[in-house]
């Protein structure tokens, strides 16, 4: 018996399995609107899926949490204070959360209906267009990948906070070892490392916004009780390459650009969907869970660093500028010295440290799994869906290991050069996903109206959709063009600057048009759109799950607590 009091080894049928195995044309199959006697598909990757699902609730949860909370929340944030201000920087965060709930609708009802391995990647192959998922896939892959050798290069700044002894090459080194072997071990205690790893993120931000509130009260060693200070004076928007209106837009246009970076989606949580204990009941909790813990730590962090920092504190401009080490830039460790607070510096920047090796972490498994989701689909070659025995698909985490060697990148280059370039292809590329994701929803929404399935049947039902996914679509494909703007700037041109911000909105179109010259595919059509291919095998899965209680008592309290 569950914790929510549904026994799965003996609960009826959903009506999509009453449905997928229904191979007579009975009348069933003329009540859902498909036409008689279609025989539910298996794709080919199902039968090479060799994935375990062991991770349970509580680790889906963190993992989404984990792999969103990164070194942006504590250290970078404080450039789009620099730019444009506090109100400019909450209201911006405020905003693009609203974008972040509507993608977040989209992917909750789509993989809890379908969890499967790297689910959006392929039901963009499904459901829109063969090439479409193509694109769409390596598209994330890139993204993901990508965001290894930053996380990386990040664990190298904040250990040279504390000394320049330890040579660059020894850390990328290590820190590349560790991940190796963190992702080879059973997918099980991926997601234990993970959920401890993810806590202690929680509980840094959690302690810093608690640290925030108490400050601006009159808790610190002057006894200033500041409060909302820098919000009058300097001000609460800053003006940004212009002056006047059109310069504290652009301030606030920076913002948004750092939020949008900032600000992750439900694709961790979604890449977990294949290898989640119980999806259908344990998907649907850690979507809601994860959006509203994730808006409420973006949101208040956002509030935060405007409170404890004025805009123009030329401590921080100093250390952006100079490509200060560690959590120097940090608004946080900037308000403690201000503030005349010991020690404290030291532990922030610590607590950050975990929070880079943890994202990164975090990546190298969304990234594999993406890799071996592609293989799966055929969009990637086969020997990529080899796995051990237990569960890891070996050859696509080492192909990422493979690519997470660009961190020596920095040994030649300043590491704020190579951040700043791979925060420009992330952007873009996270941007991209995101509009993907809502233009496989919209069609996954038609085809359910056009095969007359109640959208109330579905294991997850989003609000005011496909509203709330045109919004998305819209926000997000506005701001994948708006991310680098600044180079057309007069004085801003940067040729590596303009490469990385649009290179993937260039690739993307022709890996899109290549594939369909070469495949010649087609625009799935509603009523044409597969929505029964491996449903069979999740609704059989749900019927015979049967929950394992926790051993101990502490697992059973993690388990209420996160479960």
């Amino acid at each position: 018996m569950s914790s929510s009091g549904i026994d799965y080894a003996k609960s009826s049928p959903s009506p999509y399995y009453q449905y997928a195995t229904d191979r007579n044309g009975s009348d069933d199959a003329e009540k859902f609107g498909t036409p008689p006697g279609r025989v539910p598909s298996v794709s080919a990757g199902a039968a090479l899926d060799q994935t375990h699902r062991k991770l349970k609730s509580r680790h889906i949860q963190l993992i989404g949490i984990g792999g969103t909370i990164g070194t942006a929340l504590y250290v970078q944030i404080g450039k789009g204070l620099l730019q444009g201000g506090p109100a400019s920087l909450f209201l911006a965060f405020t905003l693009w959360c609203s974008v972040i709930l509507s993608v977040t609708l989209c992917m909750a009802e789509m993989v809890t209906y379908l969890p499967i391995s790297s689910p959006f990647i392929r039901f963009a192959g499904r459901w829109v267009d063969e090439a479409f998922g193509f694109a769409a896939g390596w598209n994330f892959f890139v993204f993901e990948a990508a965001l290894v050798p930053f996380e990386i290069t990040a664990c190298n700044v904040i250990i040279h906070f504390w000394s320049e002894a330890v040579p660059t090459a020894a850390i990328i080194t290590i820190v590349i070892i560790l991940y190796a072997l963190i992702n080879l071990l059973a997918v099980k205690w991926y997601g234990e490392s993970e959920f401890w790893a993810a806590l202690g993120k929680v509980l840094l931000i959690i302690g810093l916004i608690i640290f925030t509130f108490t400050v601006m009260l009159g808790g610190n060693p002057e006894h200033d009780r500041f409060g909302f200070r820098y919000w009058k004076e300097p001000g609460a928007f800053n003006t940004y390459y212009h002056t006047g209106d059109l310069g504290r837009f652009m301030g606030f246009l920076q913002c948004l650009i750092q939020a949008s970076f900032t600000i992750a989606g439900p694709d961790y949580v979604s890449m977990a969907a294949g290898e989640a204990e119980n999806p259908r009941f344990v998907m649907p909790r850690a979507y809601n869970a994860v959006f509203y813990r994730l808006t409420t730590f973006f949101m208040l962090g956002s509030l935060c660093v405007g409170i404890l920092v004025p805009y123009n504190d030329a401590t921080m401009a100093d250390a952006f500028e100079k490509d200060k080490p560690g959590a120097a830039a940090s608004p946080y460790v900037i308000a403690m010295s201000r503030l005349g607070i010991p020690v404290l510096p030291h532990i922030v920047n610590a607590m950050v440290l975990t929070a880079a090796f943890s994202a990164g972490n975090s990546y190298v498994y969304c990234a594999s799994r993406s890799l071996f989701g592609l293989a799966l689909e055929g969009k990637a070659p086969r020997f990529l869906t080899v796995c051990l025995k237990n569960g890891v698909p070996i050859y696509s985490v080492g192909v990422v290991l493979l690519i997470s060697l660009l961190a020596f990148l920095q040994v030649s280059e300043g590491s704020a050069t190579v951040l700043s370039w791979f925060v420009s292809l992330v952007t873009a590329s996270q941007l991209i996903n995101f509009s993907v994701m809502c233009i496989t929803y919209i069609c996954f929404h038609r085809a359910l109206r056009a095969q007359g399935i109640d959208r109330a049947a579905l294991p997850y039902r989003g609000f005011g959709q496909p509203y709330a996914a045109y919004y998305a679509l819209a926000a997000t494909f506005v701001m994948a063009w708006m991310g680098g703007y600044t180079v057309f700037l007069p004085g801003n041109w940067n040729v590596p600057s303009f490469l990385f911000s649009y290179m993937m909105l260039f690739i993307c179109p022709v890996l899109y048009v290549g594939w369909k010259l070469i495949h010649k595919t087609k625009f799935v059509k509603p009523h044409e759109a597969d929505l029964l291919q491996d449903l069979a095998g999740i609704e059989e899965y749900t019927r015979n799950f049967v929950v394992v209680p926790a051993r101990s008592r502490f697992e059973r309290i993690l388990d209420v607590l996160f479960g």
